[in-house]
């Protein structure tokens, strides 16, 4: 047996200073594939090529699929249009709605461009501009000087997201005509011969019910307010609706001709229609720079009563977000009012902020600009530096001269602002005291019976009228859960009262207290003290008055209160039927004549008693039909999106301080009434 060289002993595991040993070499391999299980691999990554993102992926390019979506498609085709009049080569946009739900936006402006594009000579520029994203004429500035439109892919996105679209074009006197459907070419430029006295382009188009669900359809209304919004904002355009009198189910007119010169100020009076105002006339202009890069046109009203509204615009596109426009013209008005104020003596002014100047002011303001910056596709925020310098240098210069030409009107202006001022001075000095004496007991109204739970989840405030109806309440009330807060009579009809009256109502105080949050712009949903605050009146109709006075009281005064759902109203019944051992409550005089029929025998006697108020019911009625969660029915006031101007003008013609425009109310809807409760 051959003798074994001794090896050497291997490092201690312990020595960290040890040399680490050598690996073993390894015989070269070729590289191996990796091993597939089947998961994930070349074959799942996608190439979108042409429309096809569009349509998987709508939600980039309008917001999603909704009716606001929906509606953003004709948005893209009258930018189109609108940018063409601006530029000054079109004079009117015929706008047709037809009845089988497809829509038509036509101008007389230069028409898109039919010849060979460079880049694509197999293609007509047409072709390129509704089947490629990213093309269009307004990139370069040389075809317009400012445009809504900015990346190239509106009028490509609504074809699509279009089942069917046909585009018509009248340049150099000839007619061509293409069809499209979901984006995709299905004939080709079609030259249709000589025109005469047509130019300009028409495109139609109906929306694909694969992408919008079906039965998605244009609402004539809504198409009718943005286009005549559009026709505001410049005024050397007219703007022809027409509307397939089918489709029409309000009071939308089935044709019109939407011009006016006035521009803004037009659009102003119309929009706070008979509200009454702080100075005589509004603050209104016009300002374009030199070479036509930049342009601002404003018109501002300060009125009595209500939330303040702003509505910009940046190259006639709604900019509902805001953005750099709106800073500018709010730090232009705040530095006009407080150097006015400094100038007159006034040292009240230089407590004045931005919130105090717009609080209670309808805003328009609209710019021209090129090459605008927006956040997202949507555009619904300006995010361009030269709109903000635009907007404060034109506006500041204006607003200095329109104050010094009219002191009264100024002087007015700025105690109007000066009280807004306070108010909020005020309110922040209260809530600093609050917060001082948060560490001891919340001091809470006296007649206000709280629940148990500490939290807001879950927990209720019943708003009720009257002590016998609190007391009633009070009993019926799961005590861990419910508060009652008993209101006496009628409460002050805020839509109608000053400020200084709002102030000292005792009973809005206590409610506002009660709800631990604060009105107007400072309301904050994380104070909310409940979950739900639930209106419970008498079912008559002096209950159904103080339900609108307490509804209007939280519209006028915590609108977000009313968008994050927390308002409901109870449904008390209205009558206790009664035969044998068998008793039903009715909430109306149709529903006791339903449950006569339903619930009773035809020829059983049946005892009717009617409660005249919550106060009379017994405290076990009141909980099994009104409050008790299982059993009970809740109403939840909500403010449709698309119905806010006409809540609003319906809150100031019926709540308003105002008569005869209950009295015309009245009139119109005399005929109608079939059940009074006198």
């Amino acid at each position: 047996m051959a003798a074994r060289k001794p090896t050497k002993p291997a490092a201690p595991i312990d020595d960290l200073f040890a040399a680490a040993p050598k690996a073993p070499k390894q015989a070269k391999s070729a590289p191996r594939a990796a091993k597939d299980d089947g998961t994930y691999s070349a074959k799942d990554i996608e190439v979108l090529e042409g429309l096809e993102p569009v349509r998987r992926r709508p939600g980039m390019y309008i917001g999603g699929t909704d009716e606001k979506a929906l509606h953003h498609l004709f948005a893209e085709v009258l930018d189109n249009a609108m940018d063409e009049a601006v530029a000054g080569h079109a004079g009117w946009i015929d706008v047709t709605l037809h009845e089988d739900g497809s829509l038509t936006v036509a101008d007389n402006g230069r028409g898109i461009p039919i010849d060979p594009h460079p880049k694509f000579k197999n293609k007509s520029a047409l072709e390129v501009i509704l089947t490629t994203l990213h093309s269009g004429g307004k990139f370069g500035g040389k075809a317009y000087e400012t445009s809504g439109g900015l990346h190239g892919v509106g009028v490509s996105v609504v074809n699509a997201l279009s089942d069917r679209l046909e585009v018509e074009v009248a340049r150099d006197q000839t007619l061509y005509r293409q069809i499209y459907e979901r984006g995709a070419p299905k004939t080709k430029l079609i030259d249709e011969g000589r025109i005469q006295n047509r130019r300009g382009t028409r495109i139609t188009f109906h929306p694909d019910a694969e992408i919008f669900g079906k039965g998605a359809a244009f609402k004539p209304a809504r198409l009718y307010r943005m286009a005549r919004a559009k026709a505001y904002l410049f005024g050397g355009v007219e703007i022809r609706w027409h509307c397939a009198p089918a489709l029409i189910k309000d009071e939308t007119p089935a044709e019109d001709v939407l011009h006016f010169p006035g521009g803004l100020v037009d659009f102003l009076r119309a929009e706070i229609g008979e509200q009454d105002w702080v100075t005589a006339d509004p603050f209104s202009g016009k300002v374009s720079r030199a070479g036509a890069h930049g342009a601002a046109e404003w018109a501002i009203a300060w009125h009595g009563g209500g939330e303040g509204i702003v509505h910009s615009y940046c190259n006639t596109v709604p900019t509902s977000e805001g953005g750099t426009h709106e800073a500018g013209l709010r730090a232009a008005l705040t530095k006009g009012l407080k150097a006015y104020g400094e100038l007159v003596g006034n040292r009240k002014a230089a407590q004045i902020q931005a919130e105090d100047v717009l609080g209670t002011a309808t805003v328009l303001l609209s710019v021209f600009i090129r090459e605008p910056e927006f956040q997202g596709q949507t555009k619904e925020k300006l995010a361009s530096p030269e709109a903000q310098r635009l907007v404060e240098k034109a506006i500041g210069d204006h607003f200095d001269h329109w104050l010094t030409a009219s002191p009264q009107q100024a002087n007015k202006l700025l105690d109007w602002v000066i009280d807004r001022s306070e108010d909020r001075l005020r309110r922040r000095q209260e809530k600093d005291v609050a917060r001082k004496t948060a560490t001891r007991k919340l001091r809470l109204p006296g007649k206000l019976a709280d629940c148990a739970q500490a939290g807001a989840e879950n927990s209720e405030l019943f708003i009720v009228e009257g002590d016998s109806a609190g007391g009633s309440a009070k009993q019926a009330r799961d005590r861990a859960t419910q508060a009652i807060l008993p209101l006496r009579g009628k409460i002050l009809n805020v839509a109608s009262a000053s400020g200084a009256k709002l102030q000292q109502n005792q009973q809005i105080s206590d409610l506002v207290q009660a709800l631990g949050v604060r009105t107007g712009s400072h309301y904050r949903d994380a104070d909310l003290r409940y979950e739900k605050i639930i209106i419970m009146t008498d079912a008559d109709v002096d209950g159904a008055h103080i339900a609108s006075l307490l509804i209007t009281f939280f519209y006028q005064e915590m609108p977000d209160l009313i968008r994050q759902g927390h308002l409901y109203l109870a449904v008390p019944p209205l009558y206790k039927l009664t035969q044998g051992g068998k008793t039903a409550y009715a909430r109306d005089d149709a529903h006791k004549d339903e449950l006569l029929k339903k619930e009773f025998r035809s020829n059983a006697k049946v005892e009717i008693s009617r409660f005249k108020g919550l106060g009379e019911m017994l405290p076990s009625q009141l909980k099994e039909t009104t409050m008790l969660r299982d059993k009970r029915t809740l109403l939840r006031v909500v403010v449709p999106e698309a119905e806010v101007k006409e809540t609003r003008g319906a809150i100031e013609r019926l709540m308003g301080n105002k008569p005869e425009l209950r009295f015309q109310f009245i009139q119109e809807r005399a005929a109608f009434a079939t059940d009074l409760d006198i």
